[in-house]
């Protein structure tokens, strides 16, 4: 096989660039990972899947009566009321979100890497992207995790017949991968979310609920069996990664979720708080943290300050790296800020809390996008494994792709000074 060079890569690329212009630096060969690393990924998805169905059941408990509505409360926080409804509904009761991402810091060391989960993603951008370049390593030699074509074989499994992409004007940068990765599959067409009729077939969503108000068929389609992901946007909350530390659920969740299952999605969610202003008893404190107030929390020093505040959903700062502030990354007004804004939209806009893990520093190699000379870069990574669930509710795992920014840099996005590569096993 050739091997791969900045001018090679380029010329295989689809003419629509697939997102941003192709904006991003490419790399002679994929990310690799020692084996137990890989198999720990790898086998992420069932385990997290079963975390979101117990997510769901309490949601839906505490709905009905059955466990403390401060719950369902905090997650229906900011949404119109027939979102609510329609995420209660017993037409999509079943339904549960059929792609699951987690964003995973690559932390530890090389000897022994770990992982730390900041998101879990239902209508994830970047399989078309990951498609590609695990097609194109391949076909280079490389054993890529998830094979060549896992990531087709995945989405077609969604629409297993055909059917159709809803794709949103607010998430049109997405629009020429989705395209592209519509054409490898079989009677897979990208339509407006803006202009669909909402007809109840198969239909994949590719819209976010907050922007409700844009789509005229929104609750047509809300209300559709046929709509993965279906309208449960409690599920797209980042306040699960934090009422999974709950001591107030501590007993819910170990009887939703199976020891081990509960034990490894905890072994890899950092420890998390939600944001309520709600004053403590004298004698209360925020467990780990150990202060008795948010108000404490906004004047910590910078040492302290090794956290990440985070709007929790259903707006539009809630995805890609907006809406996220890094304590020791910012000055000591700013974060006081961020936290007392925190406090006062609580009840229209919850944030939550995760402790910061630094990931890994690690070397990878990469082409100067002016030269094609190929040079090194020290940085950190995170991985997003992609996995699907099938008609059978088997969830598989189809590919991942590893995004590589400059060490120095503390948010790890898809940017243009970032490697995307798929990753492969030593």
């Amino acid at each position: 096989m050739p091997q791969l060079s900045l001018e090679s890569i380029k010329a295989a690329m689809p003419e629509s660039q697939l997102r941003h212009d192709g904006g991003w630096l490419f790399s002679p060969k994929p990310l690799q990972l020692d084996k137990k690393t890989a198999k720990t990924m790898t086998r992420l998805g069932h385990p997290l899947a079963q975390f979101q169905q117990a997510s769901d059941s309490i949601y839906q408990r505490s709905a009905k009566g059955k466990l403390s509505s401060w719950i369902h409360q905090v997650l229906d926080a900011g949404k119109p009321e027939w979102i609510i409804e329609a995420q209660r509904s017993a037409e999509i009761s079943q339904n549960m979100p059929r792609v699951i991402r987690p964003d995973l810091i690559l932390t530890g060391d090389k000897e022994q890497s770990s992982f730390a989960l900041t998101e879990l993603d239902s209508v994830p951008g970047g399989m078309g992207i990951t498609l590609w370049l695990s097609q194109l390593y391949s076909q280079h030699g490389y054993d890529v995790l998830g094979g060549e074509n896992g990531i087709r074989d995945g989405f077609q499994s969604l629409l297993h017949e055909g059917g159709r992409v809803l794709v949103s004007e607010e998430s049109g940068d997405y629009q020429p991968e989705l395209e592209w990765l519509a054409e490898q599959c079989s009677n897979i067409t990208v339509e407006s979310a803006e202009a669909d009729s909402g007809d109840d077939s198969p239909a994949y969503r590719f819209f976010e609920w907050f922007d409700w108000k844009n789509i005229p068929a929104a609750q047509q389609l809300a209300a559709s069996p046929q709509l993965t992901s279906p309208c449960k946007p409690h599920l797209e909350e980042k306040l699960w990664l934090a009422l999974l530390w709950s001591p107030a659920l501590r007993g819910v969740w170990e009887k939703e979720l199976r020891g081990n299952h509960l034990k490894r999605v905890r072994e890899i969610v950092p420890f998390s708080w939600v944001v309520d202003p709600t004053p403590l008893p004298p004698q209360g404190a925020l467990p780990r943290i150990d202060v008795h107030s948010w108000d404490e929390v906004a004047n910590f020093s910078q040492t302290e300050r090794r956290l990440v505040l985070k709007i929790s959903g259903f707006s539009e700062l809630a995805w890609g790296s907006r809406g996220v502030y890094i304590g020791h990354d910012m000055p000591g007004n700013e974060w006081a800020e961020k936290i007392h804004e925190a406090m006062a939209a609580f009840d229209s806009q919850p944030r939550m809390m995760q402790q910061y893990h630094a990931g890994q520093i690690i070397e990878h190699p990469y082409f100067d996008p002016d030269t094609g000379e190929e040079k090194i870069m020290q940085g950190r990574a995170r991985l997003c494994p992609y996995f699907f669930t099938d008609q059978n509710g088997k969830t598989g795992f189809g590919g991942c792709l590893a995004t590589i920014v400059p060490a120095d840099k503390k948010k790890i996005h898809g940017m243009k000074d970032g490697i995307l590569v798929p990753c492969m096993v030593e």
